[in-house]
């Protein structure tokens, strides 16, 4: 039981600091009529329709599919590499980089499993590496690749089309860098090999209710409507959870309510540190016309979602947070919690290389991090 417990609270540690925050922060302002300002309502329920939505598709083993189709398709290492990686590139634009590495990462352990012994241990750190920050590179296009994305376009009142445009290059330059290091592994450790499929032969192929995930996609399609300004936050919000409490309400299980309770601690830490002048004014003379440098550090040691929610308070240059909290998911573990996703399963199905995978992560992230901020102060 104290084991379990202690999981818990590892598995919870943005949270438990962030209510700390708020309640530390209390103290010094005291609870008023102003609270329930500081709270983005609007951030909150797209967020858990979005996150409900995935959920659902995810119960009708979409995403594995999508991943067993490709795999079909593919005849050689190279091809197999850039579909385990391009997966989580381009799904996390649209699922979350959360929900791509969730479903991705067990995904190529099954399936480099199926090359032998040797190429797995070749393959599996760098190929979940790669992952990892496939993940947290293409989530940086769309305002629901991540949650900060999310809360910092709403707060923004940028378009769509201004949102892409601005993050476009930074994924473009990813995306070259991806495919650059797939070419070089696989010069490396002379991977050139052609086969039938990389499909293992043991999959099976998942049942799925056509009619969910058709529901699931109109509800996505209601998610998207509403980050782009066109319905309201209420009738989306509304609209989900009738769906699914009618047709799958297992469903709202699967939900990170953790993640909306840590946005509500942090709206109110934040709320309350507006109000004290003195801390205010401080930290508005350090992140002034620093915001993507001072986002970037930041996101080292809170995590880019903290950062986001943070700083957000004490500049105006929004679009530059943008940039500098997508960016800082880039660099220590930490840095983007999805991250800790592939670590955790490195941790469970490697647990004698997890220092090897944590090397390698590191050097790789700081590799892309150094390339990327290199190409903002060339376009800035």
């Amino acid at each position: 039981m104290r084991t379990k417990i202690k999981q818990k609270l590892r598995q919870e540690t943005v949270l438990i600091i962030a209510v700390l925050l708020a309640v530390f922060s209390a103290f010094i302002i005291p609870p008023d009529a102003r609270y329930p300002g500081y709270i983005d309502f609007r951030t909150l329920a797209i967020l858990f329709s979005l996150m409900t939505v995935m959920a659902g598709l995810q119960r009708q083993n979409v995403f594995d599919h999508i991943g067993q189709v490709l795999l079909k398709r593919t005849k050689n290492t190279p091809g197999l590499l850039f579909v385990l990686v391009g997966l989580c590139f381009f799904c996390s634009m649209l699922i979350t980089n959360d929900v791509s590495l969730i479903t991705f990462v067990p995904f190529a352990f099954i399936v480099l499993h199926g090359l032998g012994d040797k190429a797995f241990r070749q393959l599996a750190i760098p190929v979940v590496c790669m992952q990892t920050i496939a993940a947290n590179l293409g989530s940086m296009l769309t305002p629901i690749g991540n949650p900060q994305n999310l809360y910092l376009y709403g707060k923004s009142g940028m378009s769509m089309g201004a949102f892409l445009r601005l993050m476009l290059p930074y994924t473009l330059i990813s995306l070259l860098l991806l495919a650059a290091w797939i070419l070089f592994l696989c010069r490396k450790m002379n991977f050139g090999d052609s086969q039938s499929t990389f499909l293992p032969e043991d999959s099976t192929v998942h049942p799925m209710n056509r009619s969910r995930i058709l529901m699931y996609a109109a509800l996505f399609a209601v998610c998207l409507m509403t980050v782009v300004r066109i319905l309201s936050y209420p009738v989306m919000l509304l609209t989900v959870l009738l769906a699914v409490l009618i047709t799958d309400r297992h469903t709202l299980r699967q939900v990170d309510y953790s993640l909306l309770l840590t946005f509500a601690a942090f709206f109110v830490f934040i709320g309350n540190l507006g109000r004290i002048p003195a801390f205010s004014e401080w930290i508005q003379s350090i992140i002034a016309g620093h915001e993507v440098p001072v986002a970037i550090l930041a996101s080292q040691i809170t995590s880019n979602v903290p950062a986001a929610l943070l700083l957000s308070g004490f500049t105006s240059d929004v679009q530059a947070l943008i940039i500098g909290t997508n960016l800082g998911g880039l660099g220590t573990l930490i840095a983007s919690m999805a991250s800790l996703i592939s670590y955790r399963h490195v941790a469970i199905r490697m647990p004698d290389r997890k220092g090897t995978y944590f090397a390698a992560f590191t050097i790789s992230n700081v590799l892309f991090l150094a390339v990327l901020t290199g190409i903002w102060i060339l376009i800035r």
